[in-house]
């Protein structure tokens, strides 16, 4: 029996590669369609997920303005998590967590509902989750997002297995590429994480869909769809936009320097997977079937931490600008992470649609400007790679994609210098979280639903 399992497993990438073959063969048109209409589906639902966030959080800044914080926040919070949770509770319940749970659980042939309703229920619930004060970040929806829609467009080619599971794959990376504007981000995702595959044929279907979700999430965000964001001028055409400049200095020291930061993020990391899983585990025990009054009191608790703290945490994203610019100081970084790392942790394991990697970033790039800020007391050296290497490496050791990582910093200033920086950090954090446990914080929240 052991014998025929292997040769089976041995025989299923063979078989799977020839079914995608002969659909390019006999329906190449039909194929090429779909793959761009799930590429333009992943850039629209990605645009239109950060446009909403940015719409709600654009109006609770103008409430925080005229009430007071310990008034708005907790109100917000709380508000927010009911009609989340309650659309998710009563529309698709699989809209729920980060959504790249759902994608990897599908892809390792589970029982997990897909399709265009859990796509809408996620972008909705998501951006009122998000806007109304949950620390969680946008690309787990939107993996899960461009995933859903994939499958519906396999699902109207009544395409074969092995298609449909490629192209929900290569949908979930569509949507980290539209988020991070990063395709080749969104590209080394969908192999290295979703799929565990570089068949030939695999690699250039994936390729074409996370680059046309890229450039249409460009020329959407171009009419005016995100208006914070932009690429692509109707005129001048497409630009390439660094969302931070950075002046890279790599000296033969910082290699080992930037291997103990690997290895101090590596630890961080394993310890905050540890944390978010223990908190998810303790809110099932605690809430059971009450998803939406689990929202509910973490959006209050949350909403009542955050009053408490100076202006700039009331806004996520902006605290994230002033740790990637190195623009605090040893005390705010730490302060920085220690409540992030209390707060996401809660956030994610309430149940809320958001996602952890804009959080990991943040979490990452907070250590490595403490380390910065240490190197540069303890030796008069200042270092400039470790802020965006170390928001690599926290993403690296939490999800075990080294690779993708890399590339999902990299885009946030898209300077080639800074690769071998982030590259090493990535390894070494990677290493040392794996050392611990195999498993990425995904599976590992797809191992604790299932005994749930």
């Amino acid at each position: 029996m052991n014998i025929f399992n292997k040769l089976q497993s041995k025989r299923f990438p063979i078989d799977s590669n020839y079914s995608i073959r002969k659909l390019l063969r006999q329906r190449w048109l039909v194929v090429s369609i779909a793959l761009l209409l799930t590429g333009l589906g992943a850039a629209l639902t990605g645009v239109l997920f950060k446009a909403g966030v940015h719409v709600v959080e654009d109006w609770r800044a103008n409430l925080l303005k005229q009430f007071p914080a310990w008034l708005v926040l907790p109100t917000l919070g709380g508000l927010g998590g009911f009609i989340s949770g309650s659309l998710i509770s009563k529309l698709s319940p699989a809209a729920n967590g980060s959504g790249v749970t759902h994608i990897i659980a599908y892809l390792r042939h589970r029982a997990v509902p897909m399709g265009l309703k859990v796509g809408l229920v996620k972008l909705v619930s998501g951006i009122i989750a998000i806007g109304s004060g949950f620390p969680l970040g946008p690309e787990g929806p939107s993996v899960q997002m461009g995933g859903s829609i994939a499958w519906q467009m396999a699902q109207w080619l009544k395409a074969p297995v092995a298609f449909r599971r490629l192209i929900v794959a290569a949908g979930g990376g569509a949507g980290i590429a539209a988020i991070f504007s990063a395709p080749i981000g969104g590209f080394i995702y969908a192999i290295e994480e979703l799929l565990n595959s570089a068949r030939p044929v695999v690699l250039l279907l994936v390729v074409i869909t996370t680059f046309c979700a890229d450039t249409f999430a460009d020329v959407l965000q171009s009419f005016g769809l995100d208006p914070k964001a932009s690429g692509f001028d109707m005129v001048e055409g497409f630009k390439l936009e660094r969302t931070y400049n950075l002046e890279v200095q790599f000296l033969p020291i910082d290699f080992l320097y930037l291997i103990i930061l690997g290895v101090i993020i590596g630890l961080l990391a394993e310890l905050y997977c540890k944390y978010v899983l223990a908190m998810q585990r303790q809110g099932n025990k605690l809430f059971r079937n009450h998803s939406v009054l689990r929202m509910i009191l973490c959006g209050i608790f949350l909403g009542s931490i955050y009053s408490t703290l100076p202006e700039k945490f009331h806004h996520i994203g902006e605290l994230q600008h002033v740790i990637a610019e190195g623009q605090a100081d040893i005390k705010l970084a730490i302060g920085t992470f220690i409540i992030l790392f209390v707060t996401t942790g809660l956030a994610a394991a309430s149940g809320a649609p958001g996602g952890l990697f804009y959080p990991m970033l943040t979490l990452g790039g907070a250590v490595g400007l403490a380390c910065e800020g240490w190197i540069h007391a303890m030796t008069g050296y200042v270092p400039t790679t470790y802020i965006f290497a170390a928001m690599g490496a926290f993403v690296a050791a939490c999800s075990r994609t080294p690779i993708t990582a890399m590339f999902l910093a990299f885009a946030l200033t898209k300077n080639l210098l800074i690769l071998k920086p982030i590259l090493v950090t990535c390894i070494a954090s990677f290493l040392v979280a794996r050392a611990f446990n195999a498993h990425s914080i995904y599976e590992r929240q797809i191992n604790l639903e299932s005994t749930k």
